[in-house]
């Protein structure tokens, strides 16, 4: 089992990370924000940009994986239901503005204009796949209009 495990230290780092991600769904209920702990792990279904379809099948794949991310101050939605649990999000793309280096704000944003902003001290993101593939026969698309 070839499972992708990830870490991000700086912007190309996480331009990276952004890419493993992007067309990853997951639920409001996926997401916690561990003030204590200044964390935010996002589970989610990654969709396996980095393996070729299955030349007989056309069959693609999504993992479960985790985001996490670590020196978060605060997370704030914009755009996001938080009390609708079983509302599913698709992550675009993740993104940082620095401001006071090495901290800045890590965006998370979704389909349909959703996000999330954290305030972070630095980057410091790991993303991790938890098991085993399983086949999907959609291939991610948008809209660029």
């Amino acid at each position: 089992m070839d499972q992708l495990k990830l870490a991000a230290l700086d912007a190309e780092d996480l331009q990276v990370v952004s890419a493993h991600v992007q067309d990853a769904v997951l639920t409001v209920g996926d997401i916690r924000f561990l003030p204590k702990e200044q964390k935010a792990v996002f589970a989610m279904n990654r969709f396996a940009w980095d393996r070729e379809a299955d030349k007989r099948t056309r069959q693609h794949e999504r993992r479960r994986s985790a985001l996490g991310v670590s020196q978060v101050r605060s997370m704030k939605s914009i755009g996001i239901k938080q009390d609708a649990k079983g509302a599913v999000l698709e992550l675009l793309a993740v993104t940082f503005e620095e401001d006071e280096a090495p901290g800045g704000h890590l965006r998370l944003d979704f389909a349909g204009g959703g996000a999330l902003v954290l305030a972070v001290d630095c980057i410091e993101v790991q993303l991790a796949d938890l098991g085993a593939a399983w086949a999907t026969p959609n291939l991610p698309s948008h809209d660029l209009d």
